[in-house]
């Protein structure tokens, strides 16, 4: 049986971006929607982004290896695509610290077992400014005293509590859920009419 990986804490340098309004599409373009599955969508992430921009984060050798992204206000706004965190987590993106998620990419991220926490714009600013001028810095997060460490330093972060509570218990990995519930659903499937031929199971 598949064991559900809880994540209690996430540790690894940062990546600055503190920006606002990153929408979707800006994370990952529209023309890798037709993709049959997420293989190969990091290498694209800010693909738009980078070509404008030769010196974004995703491109500067100095935050490379880098696995938690520091943004800015409502991050993933947009179209409600699984491609976007998706995309960011096969770059290798772990976790992100923002001021505030999109509702929709907030929810897709913590499908994929990535936190995302919030903390006031300063506390944000702080900790990119940190990260400028020491690349190589550690973060780590928290998510049982909602907390992120870095240096000597530390602040406090929000999380809505179910998502935190499912990604400290492991409940965040639907998949590993339905593999250990594989009984019950084979019962459920058994009871459906549809499912069965429509014949009663009432008649054994």
């Amino acid at each position: 049986m598949t064991e559900a990986t809880e994540i209690i804490e996430v540790r690894g340098r940062g990546v600055p971006l503190v920006l606002d309004d990153i929408d979707t599409d800006r994370i990952i373009p529209a023309r890798y929607l037709r993709c049959v599955t997420f293989e190969g969508l990091g290498e694209h992430a800010f693909e738009d982004d980078r070509k404008q921009d030769p010196s974004h984060p995703f491109d500067d050798p100095r935050f490379q290896g880098g696995s938690i992204l520091i943004v800015g206000r409502n991050f993933g706004c947009g179209s409600s695509r699984e491609h976007a965190p998706q995309s960011l987590m096969r770059w290798g993106i772990r976790a992100l610290i923002g001021e505030s998620f999109a509702e929709i990419f907030f929810g897709n991220c913590t499908s994929l077992g990535i936190p995302a926490v919030t903390a006031p714009r300063e506390r944000i600013e702080e900790l990119a400014a940190a990260v400028q001028a020491e690349p190589q810095l550690e973060i780590r997060i928290d998510l049982q005293a909602k907390r992120v460490e870095y240096g000597d330093r530390a602040f406090d972060v929000e999380i809505p509590e179910s998502a935190r509570d499912a990604l400290v218990t492991g409940r965040w990995d639907f998949l590993t859920q339905l593999l250990e519930a594989k009984d019950q659903i084979l019962a459920t499937a058994e009871r459906l009419p549809y499912m069965n031929g429509f014949r009663d199971v009432t008649d054994g």
